[in-house]
């Protein structure tokens, strides 16, 4: 009897000792359902530009505009995040560098935090400037300034709401990155 349990005993060890840790589940986030892509052309007159609008997108006054500049936010609500505008009349050749030498301060005010910065130029008739994809952990991962390097001047930058985390939203802020581009791509002066 002695031996038939030392034998049950060393089995359920054996049993015990041969099967695998349990490791816990990572951490899953939601499933994200993205909207169709439908535009509408939206004129904002009184800073002399238009541009496609999505329908999934709200266009507004910013509550906190600066003197010679002219804000706009598009809030994005189903994603949490604001691309915030700024429209600009350029005086002359040395406002111009001002402006994107500020844009570039702007953008570059992230190195700390960012793992990369990639700069994607943007040239077309009227228009020209830089989208910035900055990667990482930082406050904001896309930027843009246009220009016609005459008169006009926008630049652009979207934030979320909240503080993220730079995996988490990843498939969001491509979406959005497209929808920047759009933005861009559809750009005209007024």
């Amino acid at each position: 009897m002695k031996s038939v349990n030392f034998f049950t005993f060393l089995f359920l060890l054996f049993q015990i000792a041969c099967s695998e840790a349990p490791v816990p589940k990572p951490r899953a986030y939601p499933r994200i359902e993205f909207p169709a892509l439908s535009y509408k052309n939206v004129n904002v007159s009184d800073c002399n530009y238009s541009f496609d609008l999505a329908d999934f997108a709200i266009l507004r006054n910013d509550p906190y505009p600066s003197g010679d500049e002219c804000w706009y936010n598009i809030h994005y609500p189903k994603f949490k995040a604001t691309l915030h505008l700024s429209y600009r009349k350029i005086k002359n050749r040395d406002d111009l560098f001002k402006v994107i030498n500020d844009s570039r301060e702007m953008v570059y005010k992230h190195v700390m935090r960012a793992d990369e910065i990639i700069e994607n130029y943007i040239s077309k008739p009227q228009i020209h400037g830089i989208f910035y994809e900055i990667e990482g952990s930082t406050a904001t991962n896309a930027q843009f300034f246009v220009t016609d390097s005459t008169a006009n001047f926008l630049r652009g930058s979207l934030y979320f709401n909240e503080v993220t985390d730079a995996d988490s939203v990843q498939p969001a802020l491509q979406f959005l990155k497209r929808d920047m581009l759009h933005i861009v791509s559809t750009l005209s002066w007024n």
